[in-house]
């Protein structure tokens, strides 16, 4: 039988037994990162993040684990709960802390149950189910879960759904005037304008991985960021240290695209790169110039996976403007464990009529897609 620990950081185990447990291709579930969020001041208690992985052992081996958190708010999660955090209120009732299952900061679909077969996920849900009765939590959430963990859950485990917008390269394209060719005219036309605006501005494009980055680069990137979030009002999560991080533990994940306008950096985009895909992260500009946010955090990063032969690109959630663009809706899951049976019954249906509302959006978005041909649905 395995036995169940709880780790309230993940220094407290090699990087390689934690690494050992996924294939690599998804960068957002390494130790390297996800430790450096602990070790870099990005995830605080006051914030409402507490480090409650989830590990099953073997004797001495690690078969499973599943990157956890303790939450006492909803903050950075991207799958939104805030009515059913205030239906609970109107009860009389606490809906946290709750537990979850998830990448801090981070809408990317990828590995949650990390184990080389379903037996062990299904053991692993049973220890986190164990584990939020254990310390009273309301529920136990699994957020934007890989599809080849479905099997894993069972029926207490609410479904839920939403969209995202994607690049995918299932056509074979291999430079941008080919992308560009599966166009209608209008919208080619529209791509043309926007990165033509962007020339006559004088702007370059100088593309880096975290190796190639100099220590000022990394500095203006990270200033760009703190930029966007006091635009929005917004407290920044990450810190210089944690970028830093990234560029020396993940140096060919990490990627930067760096505006430059008379030799200077006016803009820049972060994204981590992953076995086939590249993940758009963050941006921010210090100057505004038309076409420069479509060009820096869409265009270049289409460029960069056309000439790397990466076939999938996933910009960030949200944004309809993405779609005449190239970027065409898909379906994110998670699931949820709700302790109170009443409240769970309830969800339940919530859940459903939410599917099919997000199900109707999809299909009324297929009608409006750029390409030519028509686009394939949903999944």
């Amino acid at each position: 039988m395995a036995s169940v620990r709880m780790l309230a950081a993940l220094t407290e185990l090699p990087a390689a037994s934690w690494d050992a447990l996924h294939d690599g291709r998804n960068p957002f579930v390494s130790h390297a990162f996800l430790s450096g969020l602990e070790q870099h001041g990005c995830l605080r208690e006051e914030w409402g993040w507490t480090p409650r992985h989830v590990t099953l052992w073997e004797a001495d081996r690690l078969v499973a684990a599943a990157p956890g958190y303790m939450k006492t708010n909803s903050h950075g999660e991207f799958v939104f709960d805030h009515a059913w955090a205030h239906a609970y209120a109107q009860h009389g009732l606490d809906y946290f802390p709750k537990w979850l299952g998830a990448v801090p900061y981070s809408p990317v679909t990828g590995p949650r149950l990390l184990a080389v077969d379903d037996g062990h996920r299904t053991a692993l849900l049973d220890a986190v189910i164990a584990q939020a009765r254990a310390v009273h939590a309301s529920s136990a959430h699994i957020n934007f879960h890989a599809a080849g963990e479905e099997g894993a859950f069972g029926m207490e485990w609410l479904p839920r759904i939403d969209i995202q917008y994607h690049w995918r390269n299932e056509s074979g394209w291999r430079d941008f005037d080919g992308f560009l060719a599966a166009f209608d005219h209008k919208h080619r036309k529209n791509i043309r304008q926007e990165r033509a605006k962007v020339a006559r501005e004088g702007i370059v494009f100088r593309v880096v991985h975290g190796d190639e980055a100099s220590d000022e680069d990394l500095a203006t990137m990270f200033a760009f960021y703190l930029l966007t979030f006091r635009d929005y009002g917004n407290s920044p999560a990450l810190t210089l240290q944690f970028v830093r991080h990234l560029a020396h533990t993940m140096p060919r994940n990490l990627v930067i695209f760096l505006a430059e306008r008379g030799g200077r950096a006016i803009a820049g985009a972060m994204c981590l790169r992953g076995g086939d895909t590249l993940y758009g992260r963050y941006w921010g500009a210090s100057e505004t110039a038309p076409g420069l946010h479509f060009e820096t955090c869409y265009y270049q990063g289409i460029e960069y996976c056309l000439r790397e032969g990466l076939t999938a690109f996933e910009p960030g959630a949200q944004g309809e403007h993405k779609l005449a663009r190239g970027f065409l809706p898909h379906f994110v899951h998670s699931r949820h464990w709700i302790a109170d049976g009443d409240f769970s019954d309830a969800l339940r249906r919530w859940c459903v009529e939410e599917a099919h509302s997000i199900q109707r959006y999809a299909t009324t978005l297929q009608a409006h897609s750029p390409f030519k041909s028509p686009a394939q649905a949903p999944h």
